[in-house]
């Protein structure tokens, strides 16, 4: 299991918000750079960064600042925000980024979808975003008739490999996980799942490694002190 720590970017600013209310935004760390390099010196291999603004505008916004970022962390990096057409999908894989997150457009948009996946294949990843079980779209803000698992299935039919879930009422929260979502998930569909949202400390890890997820998205833990990312790293390469 790979984890990913997690820069979100809002204003230029390297944030956290919680339960993913805009209201709630805290700045965690100096600068974007000097957290992805702390990430980078604890051993991290992959970066998980999210732009707010573009997630909540439904176009890039800070899409210049978060390609300088993952260049100059020497990190492999997925990106998802305000990602809803080919041009920003293509804007940055160009850039040397290695993954790209579709989330409202997968709710609204599967065409984009389906013309992504054929045109870049496992570089074009789903995030779930869910709340009762109901998938949420444009950061969060607009509810979906549409149960979580039912849209993995959808995505795993039309190619999509890589599917990073998160429990909105766990994001942000330090309560751990929802292990029973993303244990159904993973029983449901084949595609890679990454779990997003809850991670508090090593103990989540553990229990996250032990469903097989592919991989795990660490944030506000990391920024807190309750996880030990260089700890977490080096348990899950021993598992």
């Amino acid at each position: 299991m790979i984890i990913l720590p997690a820069i979100d970017i809002k204003d230029g600013n390297c944030v956290r918000l919680f339960k993913g209310d805009y209201a709630t935004v805290q700045k965690v760390a100096e600068s974007p750079y000097k957290a992805a390099q702390s990430f980078a010196d604890a051993g991290a291999e992959w970066m998980h960064m999210v732009d707010l603004d573009g997630a909540k505008d439904a176009k890039l916004v800070n899409a210049d600042l978060i390609a300088d970022v993952a260049k100059s962390s020497g990190l492999s990096v997925e990106v998802g925000g305000g990602i809803r057409d080919m041009k920003a999908v293509e804007y940055y894989l160009s850039r040397g980024i290695n993954r790209v997150i579709l989330g409202s457009a997968a709710v609204k948009n599967q065409q984009l979808v389906i013309d992504a996946v054929k045109e870049y294949g496992d570089k074009i990843v789903v995030g779930i975003d869910a709340k009762d079980g109901m998938v949420r779209a444009e950061g969060w803000i607009d509810n979906s008739e549409i149960n979580y698992i039912e849209l993995a299935k959808r995505m795993e039919d039309v190619g999509v490999k890589t599917i990073v879930f998160t429990d909105i009422d766990q994001d942000g929260t330090l309560a751990g996980p929802n292990l029973k979502q993303l244990d159904d998930l993973a029983h449901e569909v084949s595609c890679n799942i990454i779990a997003s949202g809850g991670v508090a400390v090593l103990k989540d890890i553990l229990n996250l490694a032990e469903l097989d997820v592919y991989g795990a998205i660490c944030g506000k833990a990391i920024y807190t002190g309750s996880l030990d990312l260089k700890q977490a790293i080096e348990m899950t390469n021993k598992i």
